[in-house]
């Protein structure tokens, strides 16, 4: 049991960074509805990314201006609390974050893209029930997701053209979605794998879009319009995955574990009315993501313990949104484990490589920026009670 408990602690380390498709900021395990009994969890991690580049010709414009740092650190927190009702039923309560965006392109930086900007902030509650059947060692798993979102857009610089100074601010929104999966343990060896699907939810928000007057018949005679101005609904619908954790004992003080995790980020839309009505495109255009993360632990005394694991994003094609200024991702992890009777304290720490990537506006698309030597760095506690 010893050695399961470095497995259910070192999944800090895959969910200290995570930068999936530019926009996902945790793995939304459901480790906790594994643990023995009953447990109580709070865990905070703190992520400093370093996202930079050099503008591209524009016109008569040469390029070269360095963008400077457009990616600013951020914080998460989170809660997790399971119930064992008896042998075969338990249950867990999950708050995490798992999106969120925080890039903005310093005015005093790039000329193609200064001043473009997104801000997305996202609190998930998930309620999840499971049915276990120890003499097979399968089990069911079903429940709930609530999300709650809201941002805010800004298209600035010389790429954008007429639209510079285009922005949408989100409303708040509550919208909600399922999960279900299987697993299979055998904790004699500490052997664990556990495949969940999350469903799409479907956001539905008010916004408001602003922006320059658009002259569509150029220097004529019609006058400009504020055809970006206005308020509407906005439909988005967060992606679908797949998540395959697993672990296994290899010997009494070491543990192998590691996770593949799939999201249909081609389905994530966000396309305003206004805006599109006057480009014809929207504001974001992603590619799925497939994240592998493979690690080993290691019991060194009753009290103390450790882990680490490597994580790897395949890079997809290099023409990505500003808003979302990454292709893919390989990092390493480290964390040091300690227990004492009911308590068990996890500390990591990671590096993430961010792959390069070409920022593109306009259709056909045109790369305006090279993002190039990116970079993270994430530390994080979580203290976990069982009880």
């Amino acid at each position: 049991m010893k050695t399961a408990s470095i497995g259910a602690a070192a999944w800090l380390l895959c969910s200290t960074i995570v930068h999936a498709g530019g926009l996902e900021r945790s793995n939304q395990s459901l480790d906790p509805l594994f643990e023995p009994g009953n447990y109580l969890e709070l865990s905070y991690g703190h992520v400093s990314p370093r996202i930079t580049g050099t503008d591209l010709p524009l016109g008569p414009y040469p390029g070269g201006e360095r963008t400077g740092d457009v990616a600013s650190s951020y914080t998460n927190a989170g809660f997790a609390y399971k119930h064992q009702f008896n042998e075969l039923w338990s249950a867990a309560v999950i708050v995490d974050q798992p999106f969120g965006a925080d890039i903005r392109y310093p005015t005093s930086g790039s000329i193609n893209l200064g001043g473009t900007g997104v801000t997305v902030n996202n609190t998930d509650l998930t309620g999840v029930v499971r049915l276990a059947v120890p003499e097979s060692g399968f089990g069911v798993h079903a429940g709930f997701r609530a999300a709650r979102t809201d941002g805010h857009v800004t298209l600035g610089g010389a790429s954008f053209g007429p639209i510079s100074g285009y922005r949408v601010d989100v409303d708040r929104d509550t919208a909600y979605g399922w999960l279900a999966g299987v697993s299979w343990e055998r904790p004699e060896i500490a052997a664990r794998v556990s495949l969940t699907y999350s469903a799409v939810i479907e956001h539905d928000f008010d916004i408001t879009e602003r922006g320059p007057l658009v002259d569509l018949d150029g220097p004529g005679p019609a006058p400009a319009l504020p055809l970006l101005d206005g308020r509407s609904r906005l439909t988005v619908k967060t992606p679908k995955s797949w998540n395959l954790e697993f672990q296994t004992g290899i010997d009494p003080s070491t543990l192998v574990f590691g996770s593949i995790r799939w999201v249909d980020w081609s389905g994530f839309r966000v396309d305003p009315e206004r805006l599109l009505q006057v480009t014809g495109s929207g504001l974001v255009d992603l590619g799925d993501t497939t994240t592998f993360t493979i690690g080993i632990g290691r019991r060194f005394t009753e009290a103390w313990s450790g882990a680490a694991s490597v994580t790897y994003e395949k890079s997809g094609n290099d023409l990505v949104s500003p808003l979302a200024p990454v292709n893919g991702q390989k990092g390493v992890s480290l964390a040091a484990i300690y227990t004492r009777d009911r308590i068990r304290i996890t500390t990591g720490v990671s590096y993430v490589r961010l792959g390069d990537a070409r920022p593109e506006t306009g259709t056909p698309d045109t790369a305006r920026a090279e993002m190039e030597s990116s970079h993270a760095w994430g530390v994080g506690v979580r203290i976990g009670y069982s009880f």
